[in-house]
């Protein structure tokens, strides 16, 4: 929050956070800006995902109240509170964030931000990240051993997302290969790992994930498959700030268990939350399909499908699964 522009934003956010009406004047008067002036950054606020009621009279309101993410809280409820955090406003990317600042280059630093301009999924699909509606964040860990050490990581990850919601109370939660991770069948959220290093030397690891809250009307139509949030499960909503530290702490916890023993400590847990477990699928790889019926995985992260002409094993890349029905 760096900016001129985002720092006046997050005030006037800090202001609107409680639901109430708050005038223009009284908005300027308290950033010591004029009233158009604090038009136009309820437009740039209102392009970022947010529902803003303007009352002639009354002033701006939030269509709902905002729990704003606070490093203090986040600190306060975590385990490992010692790691590197830094929250933003609005970024282009939690994970390219990490990834170019240095100084962060640490196992357990971690980004979060209200709000990502370019947030991304697998294979390069946009991320609907509008401001105070998710959680975006990224963590950087790194490997010895080259790449055949992280094999399987981004189910590890998944496993560690729905162990920190599961002690926040929800349930009912499924796990879809590769790295998405599912709610009464639709899509909650996803992993987004991305690796640099040299085949046989160190892997520099950035984990992203994005877990969808409570969406705003306008985001949801532009969400191309079935997805939900925390909203439509959850009669009480965790805080943002409780949510943020359950993940981190997992993550934390899990990379480091991940990096002495691999994947298979986390398989019968990944196994019992595959969403596909026994069920006839459909495997995309660029232009060519194939349907067969679901095994698991193997211990390297594979895909383990029956096909008419035997089993095969489905690494990540460019291969999509869907449910053959």
């Amino acid at each position: 929050m760096t900016a001129p522009n985002d720092d006046k934003r997050h005030r006037i956010l800090t202001k609107l956070a409680d639901g109430q009406f708050h005038s223009g004047e009284e908005l300027g008067a308290e950033l010591g800006i004029s009233r158009a002036a604090i038009s136009k950054h309820i437009k740039a606020l209102e392009g970022l995902g947010l529902e803003i009621f303007s009352v002639t009279g009354k002033g701006y309101r939030l269509a709902s109240k905002l729990d704003l993410l606070d490093p203090s809280l986040i600190n306060a409820a975590r385990r490992f509170s010692d790691k590197p955090l830094t929250v933003l406003s609005v970024v282009d990317s939690t994970n390219t964030y990490l990834k170019l600042k240095q100084s962060a280059h640490r196992n357990g630093a971690a980004c979060l931000a209200e709000a990502q301009t370019a947030g991304r999924g697998r294979q390069g699909r946009k991320w609907q990240s509008p401001f105070g509606a998710s959680l975006y964040l990224s963590m950087y860990w790194t490997f010895s051993g080259g790449y055949q050490a992280i094999g399987g990581l981004s189910l590890m990850i998944g496993v560690a997302v729905v162990e920190a919601l599961n002690r926040l109370g929800v349930e009912g939660l499924q796990l879809k290969w590769p790295n998405d991770i599912y709610l009464d069948g639709k899509k909650l959220g996803g992993v987004l790992v991305e690796v640099e290093g040299q085949i046989h030397d160190q892997s520099h690891c950035i984990v992203g994930v994005g877990l969808n809250i409570r969406l705003p009307d306008l985001v949801r139509e532009e969400i191309d498959q079935p997805y939900t949030d925390l909203a439509q499960h959850v009669t009480r909503l965790p805080d943002r700030n409780l949510l943020a530290a359950a993940v981190l702490d997992e993550l934390q916890e899990n990379l480091i268990r991940f990096e002495h023993e691999g994947l298979a400590a986390f398989l019968p847990r990944w196994e019992a939350l595959n969403l596909f477990k026994a069920r006839k699928i459909k495997m995309l790889c660029g232009s060519n399909h194939f349907e067969g019926v679901c095994l698991g995985v193997n211990k390297d992260g594979a895909l383990l499908v029956r096909l008419p002409d035997g089993v095969k094993a489905f690494y990540g890349g460019e291969v999509s699964v869907r449910s053959a029905h």
